[in-house]
């Protein structure tokens, strides 16, 4: 078992099916830990089925073991609310009844005030017309849930993936928060030792210099696979697999970006000739080029670098943080 940090603290949410609530937490920077379990109720060593038939006063839940000097409480809260529907009083999604309504269990009053002035906030900013319902309640018990049920999106993704498509959980989100899952790629650009650090020679030459790998001899220039490209060093979504064809050029090729809004362009005179240059919004990564010579329905190919990409297939989606873009592969 993972040694825990000793500058630990611990955050308990209610969003709904659990399954869906660990994967967005996981993936920050200084959570140790997400467990799945049960909150809000009395009862000593609850089962998952005693919780899902509704008849104890349990909610499906998650406990989040973190380090507060990576992540803050605050930062888990904004991660919290943009995971469910604040509104729904009678469950979450398709999943009905008390047992998956939403909380936000606090363990101490830093965590009552923080979630009680975020839910104020959230409410103010007029994101959804109806008022927010969330609960925010002093932790009391809680137990873990059935092994079976511990990273589930990691254990099943198939059926994961399924469930959480036709439960309404990403159109709402999409729908809801497009805007903020885009800008969470970070808009500082590590130093240049950090990126020396994390790239290869050959990602840092192209990224960082503008350099240009062999045509041919790159990791996508013939990769088939379904997903997204996104920048290598920010994570930014760039690039769609629906979007890529075969140039004969050598390197990965597009007709689109994925996220306009995530590429720039810029004119480009060396190699004695005008050139439009690509770059990454954020991480302000040299990507390629794009010409005036590609297939309908643009007539452009945007000829990317792989030193400059990172592939994430269709079925790592989820657990990546990019499951809005699931129903591309639909």
């Amino acid at each position: 078992m993972a040694k825990e940090p000793q500058n630990q603290s611990k955050a308990t949410f209610a969003g709904g099916c659990f399954w869906c609530m660990e994967a967005p937490f996981e993936k920050l920077d200084g959570v140790h830990s997400v467990v799945s379990g049960y909150a809000g109720g009395e009862k000593v060593n609850p089962t998952y089925k005693e919780v899902s038939s509704g008849k104890t006063s349990y909610i499906e839940s998650i406990q989040i073991t973190y380090d507060p000097q990576k992540v803050s409480y605050e930062q888990l809260l904004a991660t919290f609310w943009m995971q469910f529907d604040p509104t729904d009083e009678g469950g979450s999604f398709y999943d009905r009844g008390h047992q998956y309504t939403s909380a936000v269990f606090y363990h101490d009053e830093m965590q009552k005030d923080a979630a009680e002035k975020s839910k104020k906030e959230l409410q103010e900013s007029g994101r959804f017309s109806k008022p927010i319902v969330t609960k925010i309640r002093p932790v009391g018990r809680f137990y873990a849930a059935e092994d079976y049920h511990q990273d589930y999106y990691k254990k099943n993704p198939g059926h994961y993936s399924r469930y959480r498509r036709g439960s309404g959980r990403d159109a709402f989100i999409n729908k809801h928060w497009a805007e903020e899952m885009n800008k969470k790629f970070s808009n500082k650009k590590p130093s240049k030792e950090e990126l020396k650090e994390k790239l290869t020679d050959l990602q840092y030459h192209v990224t960082q210099e503008s350099g240009t790998e062999r045509a041919f001899q790159n990791k996508y220039w013939n990769n088939k696979k379904e997903g997204i490209y996104v920048d290598i060093v920010s994570g930014e979504p760039l690039f769609s697999s629906k979007d890529k064809y075969k140039s004969g050029s050598g390197w990965p090729s597009f007709v689109r970006p994925l996220e306009k809004s995530n590429v720039v362009e810029k004119t480009d005179k060396t190699l004695w000739m005008k050139r439009t240059e690509v770059r990454s919004k954020n991480a302000d990564s040299h990507l390629g080029h794009v010409f005036d010579d590609g297939p309908a329905p643009t007539g452009l190919r945007y000829c990317i670098n792989s030193a400059a990409l990172r592939f994430i297939p269709k079925e790592d989606l989820e657990k990546e943080g990019y499951g809005q873009y699931l129903k591309l592969f639909e």
